[in-house]
């Protein structure tokens, strides 16, 4: 085993032209039994005997349990339990992933089944355990629940109220600060104010919510299938809530029909089962249904910001600040407070700021809990800065590109660094990047001054068309530490072992384009296991951007050793020094101009002569493998701009999406058309986001978007065909292949650029203050827009 820390900076990373399939747009490697029908997913795994659970949940958004009747669910044929709180009484509150979270909050976790209050209407109150999923869920309906109603609060803008008694339902205030921040409003020659809200909405995969927990009592061994995302953290998490030790508790990860952020956490149902199958001495299955994915799953984005920006004459900021009400809903689940957190650290974006203060108020509400949804806290704060950046304009008579363009942080100050006020709160240090090269190469390849004088016509002829523009700062890789195994077997196969997770982004074939590319093989010879906690130790999964980086850095550091060491054997083999050699399509050669042609022998060859039983190199490693880490303090910072044009229809309110481009740098990227499609899908999950989808409740606390008639989303004839610019234009420096991640950078910036075109549309500068814009509130803007 070895390791590579990461301190200091490494050389610039060379392009894809000089990399042999690093950095190319190669095909997937793990498709084949997805598309043939022959994937594997939570729904598909069954054990013997096996138990089914489903949850009886909560009807009312708050109150206090009376009575909870189990008799007739019981006496309901095969029906094996039914649970309430009490059945599970010393089980903790599902605990946090991160201590660090912990602090001041722990009162807020939710428990696997509510004990004296419900607090959302979907809040687990029983679970039912049959033989038959049919008849669980026919035994759930005749579970009776009395409930003293209590008064529902459904706002965070609201004042706190009380989510129990001496505890109020503002959990938390937290802060971020730097620079003096009077003096900037002082000494200000303008001042702008904006109050924005952004919507409650979430990822919706494909494949629901699923657990199957399974028990083996002669091993005492636990096991949960059906895992996703973090598969390594979740079991961590598990074993401090059972009080089980690692090794007696494996977490599987099956395939996995989407993440976004909310598949993978640990929710109430994972512990469930687990306790039940330890409990029965059965497998116990839970599959959630899509009505309870869209009650109970995490949602996101609900946040309401007071935000004021001030500036000089030439519109330089000089320093802004954001009072943040972010509607938590029931519960702090395992995320902790992290999205509040992001969204102040992540809100000064690709800007010089020098003064800066943000206040969040993490507020319960009841509603379904939030928690992370891809690009958690980024796509909120870019709609913030975005509006303030276009009310800069406005106020001063500016262009907006303009404003923009005057602001960015120059490449010549990279790295950048800015330290906060509060303590524990980490530094935001910037890696690299061009602001100003990406934003001229993206204006020029959207046609952006031709596109103002089409705009002009079309209007003109009386259309609503309009343009926008939207920068953002993504963070993807934050360390501290990632590890994998790699070993060349004897037939020349190359099994890659590592702690990360897939959901679809194509984390196999990057991995495996990784590591062919340091030891010399085809990337369709490298078998990339993940997933599964019994085979590595630690892994950090697939969250926040982190795999190509964190997961990426480890493959790369493990595969350079088997590299070495094969250079090594082959070195002794071939009676040639190691510097002379190199590894092409899975043979040690000499380089090319050190006598090409000679002596060559491939990688199965060495495998076999240093196997298990072999005499070569006697007390050298046994296997051509190796097992290394790559750790590293640092998170590097890609970054982006999103350009649309936007047609609004008069009559309905419906915002058509004509044009839309996503310009990212990536760093290096590691298979440009994998980074090309997780960009567009972004777009797509953020357009929705930004015009159509959102969780609406009514003055109860009902759920009005439990069903997709309620909840929308975008359909193929909503999406324009989204043009990618990607450029490679700054590498990391903090990184050994100049990655940077790309899971996010879609998704960033498209609520402030959706705003930004609508505004340009119907000529009223600010006219969008919340999100999403649905031809609902497209026509009372418009209505408004009448009365002026």
């Amino acid at each position: 085993m070895n390791d590579v820390t990461a301190h200091g900076h490494y050389p610039i990373a060379p392009p894809a032209s000089e990399r042999r399939v690093l950095g190319h747009a190669v095909p997937r490697i793990e498709d084949l039994p997805l598309v043939t029908g022959r994937g594997r997913y939570a729904g598909d795994i069954n054990f013997p005997h096996q138990l089914h659970m489903r949850i009886v949940r909560s009807p009312k958004a708050h109150g206090r349990i009376i009575s909870i009747d189990t008799a007739a669910a019981l006496a309901l044929p095969g029906v094996y339990a039914v649970w309430t709180n009490a059945d599970i009484a010393k089980l903790s509150p599902i605990d946090f992933r991160a201590d660090k979270s912990a602090e001041g909050i722990r009162e807020f976790r939710q428990p696997a089944l509510a004990k004296t209050y419900v607090r959302y209407i979907g809040d687990p109150v029983a679970a039912v355990f049959a033989e038959d999923p049919y008849v669980a869920e026919d035994a759930a309906e005749l579970v009776t629940i009395e409930i003293e109603e209590l008064p529902a609060v459904l706002s965070a803008s609201d004042p706190p109220g009380e989510f129990e008694p001496g505890r109020s339902t503002e959990a938390i205030i937290l802060r971020h600060s730097y620079g003096d921040l009077e003096a900037a409003f002082r000494n200000a020659h303008a001042v702008m104010e904006i109050d924005v809200e952004t919507g409650r909405h979430s990822g919706v995969p494909l494949e629901t919510r699923g657990a199957i927990g399974r028990y083996d009592t002669a091993k005492d061994l636990l096991e949960l299938h059906g895992a996703a995302k973090i598969p390594h953290r979740n079991r961590e998490t598990l074993c401090r809530m059972l009080n089980r030790s690692p090794s007696s508790l494996h977490v599987h990860e099956s395939h996995v029909g989407g993440g976004f952020g909310i598949r993978g956490e640990l929710y109430p149902e994972d512990v469930l089962v687990l306790v039940a199958a330890m409990r029965f001495e059965r497998p116990v299955k839970w599959i959630e249904d899509r009505r309870e994915h869209l009650m109970c799953a995490n949602q996101g984005r609900q946040q309401r910001h007071k935000a004021r920006i001030a500036v000089d004459q030439d519109g330089l900021i000089l320093g802004i600040e954001d009072e943040i009400f972010h509607d938590q809903g029931a519960y702090i689940r395992t995320h902790g407070v992290n999205v509040p957190n992001r969204t102040m650290y992540m809100l000064s974006g690709c800007y010089k700021v020098p003064a800066y203060r943000a206040m969040a108020r993490v507020r319960l509400t009841n509603k379904t809990p939030c928690a992370t949804y891809r690009a958690p806290g980024r796509f909120e704060s870019t709609f913030v800065r975005s509006r303030l950046m276009d009310a800069v304009a406005d106020k001063l008579g500016l262009d907006r590109i303009e404003v923009r363009r005057r602001n960015l942080i120059p490449a010549a100050e990279m790295p950048y660094l800015q330290k906060y006020n509060e303590p524990g709160i980490e530094e935001l240090d910037i890696d690299s990047g061009d602001y100003a090269l990406l934003l001229d190469k993206a204006l020029a390849a959207f046609g952006w001054d031709k596109l103002q004088q089409d705009l002009k016509r079309r209007r003109a002829a009386g259309e609503l068309v309009g343009a926008g523009l939207a920068l953002f700062l993504e963070e993807s890789g934050r360390g501290p530490t990632d590890n994998a195994k790699v070993m060349v077997d004897p037939s020349g196969a190359v099994e890659l072992i590592t702690g990360g997770a897939s959901i679809g982004q194509g984390f196999p074939t990057a991995m495996a384009q990784i590591c062919a590319e340091a030891l010399g093989v085809d990337y369709k010879r490298v078998r990339v296991i993940h997933g599964q906690t019994d085979l590595i130790d630690h892994g950090i999964g697939a969250h926040a951007a982190r795999a190509t980086g964190l997961t990426g850095g480890a493959v790369h550091v493990t595969a350079m050793m088997v590299r070495e060491k094969a250079l090594g054997f082959a070195s002794k083999l071939l009676q040639t020094p190691a510097d002379e050699l190199d590894i092409v399509d899975g043979t040690v050669m000499r380089k090319n101009g050190k006598g090409g042609g000679g002596p060559s022998i491939t990688l199965a060859e060495i495998a076999k002569r240093v196997a298990p039983g072999s005499n070569f190199l006697r007390g050298r490693a046994p296997q051509l493998a190796a097992h290394g880490w790559y750790n590293t303090p640092h998170t590097v910072f890609p970054y982006g701009a999103h350009l649309a044009v936007v047609r609004v229809d008069r009559d309905t309110g419906k915002v058509e999406v004509e044009r839309f481009m996503v310009a990212y740098d990536v760093g290096r990227a590691v298979n440009p058309m994998l980074v090309t499609g997780q960009l567009v899908g972004g777009c797509a999950q953020g357009l929705g986001g930004a015009l159509l989808e959102e969780f609406v409740y009514d003055d109860n606390g009902e759920p009005l978007s439990a069903t997709f008639a309620d909840y929308l989303m975008p359909m193929l004839h909503d999406m324009p065909d989204v043009e990618v610019l990607l450029t490679e234009d700054a590498p990391s420096p903090r990184h050994p292949l100049g990655l940077k991640g790309a899971g996010e950078g879609g998704i960033n910036g498209a609520g402030g650029v959706i705003a930004s075109a609508i505004d340009d549309a119907i000529g009223v500068p600010g006219a969008v203050t919340r999100l999403p814009v649905t031809p609902q509130r497209m026509r009372e803007l418009l209505r408004k827009m009448a009365r002026q």
